[in-house]
């Protein structure tokens, strides 16, 4: 399909939706202005036509806000020519290759991730600033030359005119996302009053002594919910109708990432960049973020730096490897516009060799940047909130250290409150101890696994035992009896007191036994 019949189609159903407001619009007024012509100007006729009146409202909103949000609120750190000659003369060099106008800007994102966009007129009819998006994660775990067919690949998006097409597309996604949002936003505000009220209600009833009703809220909001499913309806349509052209898009911007970086890096690029999405994922739950908990951040330039540590460990480095050379054969979401990454990499590999998979020097992606080290900090500045930036910094094994024990502190709360409720003591392991002696261990117990009405299906005893060990841990570590290591290899490993892995399970198994001996456990702890 050309580019100006999609660019007919994409603006038929960007007006469709607006056709389809306007429609059902009129439904609403034509019911009001029927109920007040048949049942006349009475209050009871006014509260019958509030509804729809209402419920255009959200409608009416939706309609009017036509701007298109800009660059989608991506975050990110703008850099110069002047700053990255290096980076800025690949970007110019694979623009030229792919045949299409180089970007006026370039910004550094903390995303596996690499996208442009195009800050058209006219509804994208008319070109307009460029913009590229290039994660730095991306050009951590990407060679030269697999960078290159990733910015091939957007910039035949440009080729394409995709960037124009896709303003129109948007348009009509942001306002339907707008729209739907709208009403869910004012059902919930129903569901949340009328809650009060059976609340305030229920109050009430229990101050005279009588039984409080159950509260339901379910028929609150109906008529909001209702309507979203309408639009919700619409959008369907709109993304399966849109989902063929973008697919196409997709394939046709592959073919472009060949024909600038050649087959094999075309294809090893969207390998990798598939596993590093999955890596640079556990890399931020189980590194950089690891420390919020305790109020910590890794050194600074090392919140997406420290991914190079990972890709940098021979068993992680393994398993990124593996997890390139096995993508999974998922069917995708009926309305994604991206072909399965299985497919795409299998009709790129099944092109004929072009004799290019050795060429250029083999040197990784990042090293495009000029000081890379001051571009990461620059970029946390850029990207972080405020408030997080404001956390101290530790170095990577304190805050591997703090950070568990952070977590661990927050995984016995429940069981600490469960044991100051009967002993009306602090909630300590030695409370805890004492009230198995006193004989309200499983009067603890229940209280934590919810039997008296929060979770009937809890195990007690399974939720004491991991309660325990994890006090008992918290103990040795504010003693500086035990500890957690950072390894990039592996799972931070707790480091015990010799001979505690074996002794540790069994005093905990005693306390929770079904009479209850908290002696192998008491010696275990540091002196109070």
């Amino acid at each position: 399909m050309g580019v100006s019949l999609r660019a007919f189609r994409a603006l038929v159903l960007l007006f469709g939706f607006y056709l389809f407001c306007v429609a059902v619009l009129c439904a609403l007024v034509g019911t009001g202005v029927f109920v007040y012509w048949s049942l006349g100007a009475h209050a009871a006729t006014l509260k019958l036509i509030t509804l729809p009146l209402l419920l255009a409202v959200p409608l009416v909103r939706g309609m009017l806000h036509l701007r298109t949000p800009q660059d989608d609120g991506e975050d990110g750190l703008p850099v110069t020519e002047a700053e990255q000659p290096r980076l800025w003369a690949a970007v110019r060099e694979v623009a030229a290759a792919a045949g299409t106008r180089a970007p006026d800007e370039i910004f550094l994102v903390g995303d596996v991730n690499a996208a442009v966009s195009e800050n058209s007129r006219f509804l994208g009819l008319i070109p307009g600033r460029r913009r590229l998006y290039v994660g730095v994660p991306l050009m951590t775990g990407l060679m030269d030359s697999q960078l290159r067919a990733v910015l091939g690949h957007e910039f035949g998006h440009y080729c394409n005119a995709d960037t124009r097409i896709s303003a129109i597309t948007l348009r009509g996604r942001h306002a339907l996302a707008r729209t739907v949002t709208s009403f869910r936003r004012e059902s919930r505000k129903q569901v949340e009053k009328e809650l009060t009220k059976q609340r305030a209600a229920a109050e009430k009833r229990i101050r005279k002594g009588r039984r409080p009703k159950k509260t339901d809220a379910s028929g609150a909001g109906l008529s909001y919910r209702l309507m979203a499913r309408l639009f919700v309806g619409y959008a369907k349509f709109y993304l399966r109708t849109t989902r063929g052209d973008g697919r196409r898009q997709e394939l046709a911007a592959d073919r472009v990432a060949v024909r600038v970086a050649g087959r094999d890096a075309a294809a090893s690029a969207l390998r990798r960049t598939a596993a590093l999405a999955d890596l640079h994922d556990f890399y931020l739950h189980g590194y950089a973020t690891l420390g919020l908990p305790a109020g910590l951040l890794p050194p600074e330039g090392q919140f997406y730096g420290g991914l190079g540590h990972l890709l940098a460990a021979p068993g992680r480095y393994a398993e990124f490897e593996r997890l390139a050379r096995e993508l999974p054969d998922t069917e995708p979401s009926p309305y994604d516009a991206h072909p399965p990454m299985a497919e795409r990499v299998a009709r790129i590999e099944a092109l004929p060799d072009d004799g290019r998979g050795a060429d250029g020097p083999a040197r990784w992606a990042l090293e495009l940047l000029d000081a890379p080290d001051r571009v990461l900090a620059r970029l946390e500045e850029a990207t972080l909130t405020p408030e997080v930036l404001r956390l101290r910094r530790a170095s990577w094994p304190e805050l591997v250290h703090f950070g568990i024990r952070a977590h661990r502190a927050a995984e016995v709360e429940r069981l600490r409150a469960a044991t100051a409720a009967y002993t009306g003591g602090d909630g300590s392991l030695r409370a805890l101890l004492d009230a198995a002696d006193g004989g309200l261990l499983w009067h603890v117990a229940a209280r934590l696994a919810g039997e008296d009405g929060d979770d009937a299906e809890a195990d007690p005893r399974a939720e004491l035992l991991h309660g325990l060990h994890a006090l008992l841990i918290l103990e040795l570590v504010d003693a500086g009896w035990a500890g957690w290591e950072l390894s990039w290899s592996d799972a931070a490993r707790l480091r015990l007191p010799e001979g505690y892995d074996e002794l540790v399970p069994a005093a905990v198994a005693a306390v929770a036994a079904e009479v209850p001996d908290t002696r192998p456990l008491r010696s275990l702890l540091p002196a109070a």
